[in-house]
């Protein structure tokens, strides 16, 4: 495993490299993605010759899809965006070299981060067993997670592509049914890659890594402070918020009748 932490933080050496040169550390966003795939790259090569071939390709090939697609959206939602305001905040806390700072608190946690997130995929690279009935359930968790991730991103960048909707509040589509449906299918993404990491006994130790990756979205550095932010600039928000589930996609309410 030292291999696949040393892919973790090769990538995230780079990103603080950029970030440092060029004074915008929102480039770690982009790096978050590429590291889990180059982490899973690397997990694929050092397990060879010890896990079952066609397990390896299939989880292998999960997160490459999963980390390149996110790098992808990110990086380009971030052609010509000012620095990110969570990073402008904590950096406003540094007491002495705010690089140094910013390397430790951004970019050696996430580096840390990104590798403990993705030890259920590690694990199930070197399942040696075949494929079973419980891989398609994982697979299916994962594909679940996927389609509300991409379809819930590319919803919100059509709606912010057009001016009149500026200070407006999406709440067509998936943003219909959960305040944060990127969210929940990131979480989803990382409970199907568990439960392929759970073909061997071993899988079940590494709980602790999808747990960690929904309470970072739910309770940390995802819904809380985008919401923090969007109750500010836009009006229409808190009534979104009480009419809107927080996370899993649910049904709406159904409205009074009018007379």
């Amino acid at each position: 495993m030292l291999g696949t932490l040393a892919a973790a933080f090769a990538v995230v050496l780079v990103a603080f490299a950029i970030g440092a040169a060029t004074g915008r550390h929102r480039v770690v966003d982009v790096a978050w993605g590429l590291g889990f795939a180059a982490v899973a790259v690397t997990g694929f090569v050092l397990s060879a010759g010890h896990g079952d071939p066609a397990t390896r390709w299939l989880v292998t090939a999960l997160t490459v899809i999963w980390g390149v697609r996110l790098a992808a959206h990110i990086g380009i939602r971030s052609i010509g965006a000012p620095e990110d305001p969570r990073y402008e905040r904590l950096l406003s806390k540094a007491k002495g070299s705010r690089t140094a700072y910013a390397f430790r608190m951004i970019y050696l946690l996430q580096g840390v981060t990104l590798w403990f997130v993705s030890l259920p995929v590690q694990v199930a690279q070197h399942h040696e067993g075949p494929l079973s009935w419980w891989a398609a359930i994982g697979v299916t968790i994962w594909l679940v997670g996927f389609t509300f991730e991409t379809v819930g991103d590319a919803q919100l960048a059509r709606f912010r592509a057009d001016p009149a909707n500026r200070g407006r509040v999406l709440d067509s589509g998936l943003w219909r049914y959960t305040r944060h449906p990127n969210y929940f299918g990131d979480a989803c993404v990382w409970w199907g890659l568990f439960a392929l990491a759970c073909l061997q006994w071993q899988g079940w130790l590494t709980v602790a890594s999808p747990l960690l990756m929904t309470w970072f979205l739910t309770r940390k550095t995802g819904k809380p402070l985008l919401e923090e932010q969007l109750r500010r600039t836009k009006p229409g928000y808190a009534d979104y918020v009480e009419r809107t589930s927080g996370f899993f996609p649910l049904p709406k309410p159904r409205s009074p009748d009018r007379h």
